[in-house]
């Protein structure tokens, strides 16, 4: 299933942290390898990747929260699927990456698919304040929760 997302990492002084992450790794759950992203000064401040597929962004959040982040604090994850009106943000809360509420928008939710075959749904992130109708939300006890990413 193919469903195209955009991955940013944005983290202060975490070159050695990201390097391995810019080569390609058979091992890793998730596919694809992350693009410096270069300041004017030739920093290194954050760090790019596309994923193509469904199958190839799963487990990329427990592999980012497992890493030694010199200053936690400062990581922040945006995250874009293929149906977003935006980027999603992602920072630490007690040593996980959670998604941070952005004012104006709303994730919505597909229900649960009928068995662990299917592979999770990010739902879509939608901007709230732009007029256009909005989906039902799906209530939560029928959401899938499993992590997309």
């Amino acid at each position: 299933m193919s469903r195209d997302a955009e991955v940013i990492v944005l983290a202060r002084w975490s070159d050695e942290v990201m390097k391995p992450l810019t080569q390609d790794d058979p091992e890793r759950t998730w596919g694809g390898r992350f693009v410096p992203i270069a300041g004017h000064w030739g920093w290194e401040f954050g760090w790019a990747l596309e994923l193509e597929k469904v199958r190839a962004r799963q487990g990329l959040l427990k592999h980012l929260e497992s890493l030694p982040w010199p200053h936690p604090h400062t990581v922040q994850v945006l995250l874009r699927d293929q149906d977003d009106d935006c980027f999603g943000l992602w920072m630490f809360q007690e040593g996980r990456l959670v998604e941070f509420a952005i004012p104006h928008t709303e994730r919505f939710h597909k229900p649960a698919p009928p068995n662990e075959d299917f592979h999770p749904d990010p739902g879509m992130l939608l901007r709230t304040d732009q007029g256009d109708a909005l989906p039902d939300q799906t209530p939560e006890e029928l959401r899938d929760t499993r992590s997309p990413w």
